[in-house]
Order: structure tokens, then C-alpha cells, then sequence
């Protein structure tokens, strides 16, 4: 890995910059997830995501939590800011091990790369897979 990759800071926040993060070096994964609840959470038709450990990155502002059972099972938290709405992360600070941070609510969404597809069953026709991207129609290794 290049030291470009390994020393990046990935900054980022909501809409009108109430809730902000810092995340500093790679990410653990990076993809486009296609599930139902992804693309209703966003609106689109999935959501581009990067995958922290929870040491590697900072919050500041207060958030808005929507939880509901995951595509694996257990607990997915989103956050999303209680002013604007715009949704910039998923995990519970504080609890969770790792956090996924949504790659739109990037400053400069140039950092953005994503590595795979997951959840690629049933997506509508629409939601194109770039090319390169490997491609799971469930969750990785599931």
C-alpha cells in the first residue's frame, strides 16, 4: 500500500456541516452496497461506503440514530444529522468496533475508491456496477 493511502485523512460531514468526522489512513474496506434498506436509507439506488476501525476516526456534532435489523441480522445504527438530514455515518460511537462511513458525505469525494459490490441481488436494473468491482449478491463471504 502506497504512504499516500496508509497517511490519507478522509474529512467529511453532513449537508450544513452540523456533524463532521475525521478518519485517518485506509480504509479497512470500500465498496457499493445495493441492499433494500441502503437504497432506501438513501434514496438511490445504493450507497457508497468506507470501512474504519473505530480508533481511526472522530466525530463531533450530534446525530440522529435510525436502527433496524441489518441484511446479516443484529443491529444497523445510521446516523444522520437532526438539522439537515443528511445521513454520514453508520455504527454507535462508543460501541461499535468499526464504523462505515457514507463516501457522500465526503469533502472531497476524489478519495473515494471503491473495491467491491455487495448485496447485488435483486437491485433494480438501474443501479449500474461500475466495472472492476467485485461482486458479491450477499454480504462478503455470507
Amino acid at each position: 500500500m502506497a504512504d499516500n493511502v496508509k497517511n490519507s485523512l478522509y474529512v467529511g460531514g453532513c449537508l450544513c456541516g452540523a456533524v463532521r468526522y475525521e478518519a485517518e489512513g485506509a480504509p479497512i474496506y470500500t465498496g457499493h452496497c445495493y441492499c433494500v434498506d441502503c437504497r432506501k436509507a438513501s434514496g438511490s439506488g445504493f450507497i457508497p461506503f468506507m470501512g474504519f476501525a473505530s480508533s481511526a476516526v472522530r466525530f463531533s456534532g450530534q446525530t440522529r440514530q435510525f436502527r433496524s435489523i441489518a441484511a446479516r441480522g443484529g443491529e444497523a445504527v445510521r446516523n444522520s444529522c437532526p438539522i439537515c438530514g443528511g445521513l454520514v455515518f453508520g455504527g454507535e460511537v462508543g460501541t461499535h468496533e468499526w464504523h462505515t462511513i457514507y463516501a457522500g458525505s465526503l469533502d472531497d469525494p476524489t478519495l473515494f475508491r471503491p473495491q467491491m459490490a455487495i448485496f447485488t441481488r435483486g437491485r433494480p436494473e438501474w443501479a449500474v456496477i461500475p466495472d472492476g468491482l467485485t461482486v458479491f449478491d450477499g454480504a462478503p463471504g455470507g
